[in-house]
């Protein structure tokens, strides 16, 4: 039996929730019979150019006709690349709507955009996707591009000022006709657990 590693990898570009494909695959690779698998998955990360980017193991895919040459487990990971990480050779394609993929990639892609949107509403995960320094505005526009809906900007704004998580850091953004925008960083870059829900 064949063992792989796949890695989901997400980033938010200009409005949209990305993922990073070979032709038309996810990044992947086999792994090596003295190796651990997430020293496999971070293998496939540094190859991409994304070394240190935080990654979480998302589940182990094993149906016997998913590779039809071979009987083969996938280990899934998703990743979190901020949106001024450096781009890689490989394409970058809407998360919601890729164009058809090898074997059962489009479903490891459907099962880490639901961790990934779950995770939202009670962790810290999404600033993983962050430029270090950002407004409000562009921190309520991740959440609404990756949940797919719309949310009250009052609300969201009192709900996540009131965990403590921001700090504001000196500098403003330009934000079209309007004044410049105050930015905010996290007061740490370590996920964590929120008391209650942010979304």
């Amino acid at each position: 039996m064949n063992v792989d590693v796949d890695l989901v990898l997400f980033t938010v570009r200009e409005g949209r929730l990305l993922v990073l494909l070979r032709n038309d695959s996810l990044p992947g690779t086999s792994v090596g019979d003295d190796e651990p698998v997430e020293a496999a998955a971070r293998r496939v990360l540094d190859a991409q150019g994304f070394r240190g980017a935080y990654v979480e193991q998302l589940y182990t895919f094993g149906e016997p006709s998913r590779v039809p040459a071979a009987r083969t487990l996938s280990v899934a990971y998703f990743a979190l690349l901020r949106s001024d990480a450096t781009p890689s050779k490989a394409e970058w394609k809407p998360a919601t709507s890729p164009p058809p993929l090898a074997h059962d990639h489009a479903l490891i892609i459907r099962t880490a955009l639901a961790r990934l949107r779950a995770k939202l509403s009670y962790s810290t995960v999404g600033l993983q996707l962050l430029p270090r320094a950002f407004t409000l505005t562009e921190l309520q526009e991740l959440y609404e591009v990756i949940l797919a809906r719309r949310l009250d900007k009052r609300n969201f704004r009192r709900k996540i000022l009131a965990t403590g998580l921001l700090r504001s850091v000196s500098g403003r953004r330009a934000s079209g006709a309007h004044r410049p925008a105050q930015l905010y960083a996290f007061r740490t870059r370590k996920i964590r657990i929120l008391d209650g829900q942010i979304v």
